[in-house]
């Protein structure tokens, strides 16, 4: 039986083509000339026996079939391309690691703290998935995430981080501002909410026995970077991870009312965690990053709240 054998040059000809709707521009791609990618894309149609494009209007077009086929072999092409930089990446040893993380965490919290893991491991070459891809750990390009919540979710071990401990920011005390002397003093002034949390500030006044105002009324936003942000401008007040705004409350620009005066013990249900799928559970990349990771927030709890 004879073994079908698909060249990858036809295909990544093909691909190209099809993503630019052009074949002039496909051989500037690929560094040929337009008759070449022509020749090499009919060449692969011959071996399908199917048209791949259709002329419409003057323009280059897939053909039902051929948008079929991008469809399947296009992501076995970044895969393909994907390992061969995990190798180049990887040298005489260590490895590669992809990563998906929320904006804000690695902006403020990871990225400052990588040149400790980079000295401890240089070997492991991190590479950083965009967040808008989501968590599907099936797809080859990812190993593992960091995740904001409670801790479960299908298909991944997840192990806390941080982010528990919340704390209360306002803007820079200004002359006539309501004093935030008390836990209930907040009445007086904005809450401003994280759109995936949005009963924060809820639990936060019944922790601390606050009555008398609607935590759920105020602006919502989407980041805790926009947030600090928000409240650094003067919109309000935020309850945000205490992890993310170290850096703001160091350099002044916010300020964290409440941290000389003792209030009631809170800590938020949600936090950061690092996710992986058990299949890769022994990948030595992976676990030279979560060992150093762990390490890292372990250093940084308090000891009372290990």
């Amino acid at each position: 039986m004879r073994r079908l054998h698909t060249p990858h040059h036809l295909i990544r000809a093909f691909v190209s083509a099809a993503r630019h709707s052009s074949m002039s521009r496909a051989a500037d791609e690929l560094s040929l000339t337009q008759s070449a990618v022509s020749k090499q894309v009919q060449e692969l149609e011959r071996l399908l026996g199917n048209s791949l494009f259709e002329r419409v209007r003057k323009r280059l077009v897939l053909s039902p079939v051929g948008q079929s086929y991008l469809a399947r072999v296009e992501p076995l092409l970044k895969a393909l391309d994907a390992a061969t930089l995990d190798i180049l990446a990887q040298g005489a040893s260590g490895g590669s690691l992809h990563l998906s993380t929320l904006p804000t965490f690695a902006a403020n919290w990871l990225v400052p703290r990588l040149p400790g893991f980079r000295q401890a491991h240089p070997g492991v070459t991190l590479h950083f998935v965009p967040h808008a891809q989501g968590y599907d750990f099936t797809l080859p390009e990812l190993d593992c995430a960091i995740r904001y919540g409670e801790g479960t979710w299908p298909g991944a071990t997840a192990l806390y981080l941080t982010g528990r401990d919340m704390v209360v920011i306002a803007p820079l005390a200004q002359k006539g501002a309501a004093p935030l002397r008390a836990a209930a003093d907040i009445r007086r002034h904005e809450l401003l909410h994280h759109s995936t949390v949005p009963t924060a500030w809820s639990d936060w006044c019944e922790a601390q026995g606050v009555q008398g105002l609607n935590p759920l009324q105020g602006q919502v936003l989407d980041q805790y970077s926009t947030l600090i942000q928000a409240v650094s401008v003067g919109l309000g007040l935020a309850l945000v991870p205490r992890c993310l705004v170290e850096d703001a409350l160091a350099r002044g620009h916010v300020r964290a009312p409440f941290d000389a005066r003792p209030l009631k013990p809170f800590e938020a249900r949600a936090g950061y965690y690092f996710c992986y799928p058990e299949a890769k559970a022994q990948v030595p990349a992976l676990n030279a990053f979560r060992s150093w990771i762990v390490a890292c927030c372990e250093a940084g709890r308090p000891a009372q709240k290990r």
